[in-house]
């Protein structure tokens, strides 16, 4: 609690009961500016300081945060900015609306009381330990705690270099930083624990990039997002002491430091876990076991919610893994369309270690690492069978959610046996994951299945999209290369960035493609009616066991969600924000506010419009400083429709680093 706070608290003591409870009531509800917001930057008082103060690349030894000023940009202009995010530090709408919001969250101007600082952390990216990382983007600028007593870390991703930058330029860009601006609110919308992004600020700064990896260099403009959580601490943190890698031969910038350790751990667990502090600090072994413990419960319960939405992250790396239990860190994350357990969403991911089924033993594994990371603190003879908890909570959270969205409210013998058999037809038949799943709860009878059943079927993929899915991506004759190096030197093969993994996924692509090459239109739509038609059928007797008069249909519909965002939503809002209009980034953000609402007419654009945006949906706000050439799709509602409970287009080409 900070000095001001103090004396308020000492004052109040010694006023008049009726008068110190009025002035009490009014501190807890009132808002705060942008010049009053309350911080008190405790990570930095707690944990050590790099005490180097150039800004330059640089192995940053025996310390955790590294004070560092972001690089101002020009002309800040605000795409958007989320109220709900902003209301965790007390900023209400008009402090978001000023003219100068946009200085304070592009970096130009640090509010009073923040303190700047790029946060120092390893991390183990696809499976092999990198040595420091840190927070090459990113920027700490304090610790808000709001008139809840609740403690918000306020960052801004985006905001130039920091000594982790390593040949990196410090920047992100405005397709990156919508994706990451609308994903972070809607998966809070959507029920799952997440970092929260309060703004996204754009400029007429530029830098350039190659998109596609072509050589085609475009020059983009610099944007930047403010993120929110209540620490952005990670399991990477705890990898800065680690020795020696003896695969890779890197080890921690801090390896020399063991006495750190538990002073990272003892700070996160004070703050962030007190219970276990409370309960446990008498005994350091004890207490390090209760914190492991607590951070594997929630990773493991965090990821069932992602299988159980049909998200996919992308870079399950351990410094991409939050220590308290929330999705961190939005790059090339995807949403299920057609559902593929062995979905990737991150192109650079060929052998699909972060594919969309191996999300929940991945995030096992990270636990393992982070087990490793605290094993000064905690022997792993006491931490490893924490890991079988992993397992046990996943299956909990996962099957509890996914009776809800069976609406199966009473346990009956082989109910996993139907709901598996729901996703191998979706699998078999290529529909789509979040639409077969919402249209479940309009089946109450047998009496409903033929309508279900054409539903279903026009969220089939075709016979030529289902074939294509399935086609491989190497050349034949690389392929055969890359076999024969497997076969006769390995480690040359794993020098040359490719494993064994992605060769097995290939060949497996091209049995399938194989197994298809017969697949007609004809035949996949008499397949399709007679796989949808058995298991209806039998999904049909199980809700006849179900209480007629329970609440069934309401816990499905605020389960299931109506929408989610998918690659083809979030690209109609880059597309009309690159052309200056970002109107619908904010159409986007405020639809999903409630993503399971039934009310709204997405195949009714306009009425669309009024229903998330008011009075004022046809008002346009265009940056004319864009040189916007073409109209965007949130101008002519009549000509250019984005159905967002849609299935998405056949052709996309999705632009996510």
């Amino acid at each position: 609690m900070n000095s001001a706070l103090s004396v308020r608290a000492s004052i109040l003591k010694k006023l008049p009961k009726f008068i110190a409870s009025a002035l009490s009531s009014f501190h807890s509800t009132a808002m705060a500016t942008l010049e009053s917001l309350n911080f008190d930057n405790l990570a930095l008082q707690r944990l050590p300081i790099d005490p180097v103060s150039d800004n330059y690349v640089r192995q940053v030894n025996g310390a955790c945060f590294s004070r560092v000023s972001p690089t101002p940009v020009k002309n800040p202009k605000v795409v958007a900015y989320s109220s709900g995010a902003m209301a965790l530090l007390d900023l209400p709408d008009e402090e978001c609306r000023r003219g100068d919001f946009a200085k304070y969250f592009s970096g130009n101007v640090l509010p009073p009381g923040a303190e700047s600082a790029a946060h120092c952390y390893c991390g183990h990216q696809f499976g092999y330990f990198s040595g420091q990382l840190g927070d090459g983007a990113a920027m700490y600028l304090g610790e808000v705690v709001n008139n809840k007593g609740e403690r918000w870390e306020l960052q801004l991703k985006g905001a130039g270099k920091t000594p982790y930058s390593r040949s990196a330029d410090g920047r992100k860009v405005l397709r990156s930083s919508i994706r990451e601006f609308l994903c972070s609110e809607v998966m809070h919308n959507l029920g799952v624990p997440t970092t929260r992004s309060g703004s996204c600020v754009t400029s007429d700064s530029y830098v350039t990039r190659d998109i596609f990896y072509t050589g085609n260099n475009i020059q983009e403009r610099c944007t930047i997002i403010s993120r929110i959580a209540p620490t952005f601490i990670r399991f990477g943190s705890f990898e800065i002491f680690k020795g020696t890698d003896r695969e890779t031969g890197r080890k921690g910038p801090s390896n020399n430091r063991p006495d750190l350790l538990p002073q990272l751990a003892d700070y996160v667990i004070q703050t962030f876990y007190p219970k276990i502090w409370e309960e446990n600090s008498s005994d350091l072994e004890q207490m390090y076991l209760a914190f492991f413990r607590e951070v594997c419960l929630r990773t493991a319960r965090l990821v069932a919610k992602w299988q159980c939405v049909g998200f996919c992250h992308g870079v399950l790396n351990t410094d991409n893994m939050s220590i308290v239990g929330v999705t961190i860190d939005y790059g090339p994350y995807g949403f299920l369309d057609r559902y593929d357990p062995d979905f990737i969403c991150n192109s650079s991911d060929d052998g699909g270690r972060y594919a969309y089924n191996k999300q929940p033993e991945i995030c096992r594994w990270n636990c393992g690492k982070l087990a490793e990371a605290l094993q000064p603190l905690l022997p792993l003879s006491k931490s490893a069978p924490v890991l079988k908890e992993y397992d046990e909570a996943f299956e909990a959270e996962y099957w509890g959610i996914m009776r809800k969205k069976f609406g199966f409210l009473r346990e009956i013998p082989n109910d996993r046996e139907l709901m598996d058999g729901f996703l191998e037809t979706m699998y078999r038949t290529g529909a789509d994951f979040t639409n077969c799943f919402r249209i479940l709860s309009k089946l109450q009878s047998a009496a409903d299945i033929l309508a279900l059943l054409e539903y279903l079927l026009n969220q089939c993929c075709s016979a030529a999209q289902y074939r294509k899915a399935f086609s491989p991506q190497m050349d034949p004759t690389q392929l055969q290369m890359l076999l024969l190096l497997q076969s006769s030197n390995p480690e040359l093969l794993a020098m040359l960035g490719k494993k064994a993994d992605a060769l097995q996924r290939e060949m497996e692509m091209i049995q399938k493609a194989e197994e298809l090459k017969g697949l007609t239109p004809e035949k996949k739509k008499e397949s399709d009616r007679k796989l949808w038609m058995e298991w209806l059928g039998k999904y049909a007797d199980r809700v006849g066991q179900e209480d007629p008069n329970g609440n069934r249909v309401q816990i499905m519909n605020s389960t299931n969600p109506r929408i989610v965002l998918r690659n083809f939503i979030a690209q109609g809002a880059i597309d009309a924000a690159e052309k200056g209009d970002y109107s619908e980034v904010r159409r986007v953000l405020r639809a999903f506010q409630d993503p399971f609402d039934e009310s709204i007419r997405y195949s009714d654009f306009t009425a669309f419009d009024e229903a998330v945006e008011g009075p004022e949906a046809n008002v346009t706000n265009v940056d004319d400083d864009a040189k916007s050439d073409n109209p965007s799709c949130s101008r002519p509602p009549k000509k250019c429709r984005i159905e967002y409970d849609a299935r998405p287009p056949e052709e996309s080409i999705i632009r996510v680093s």
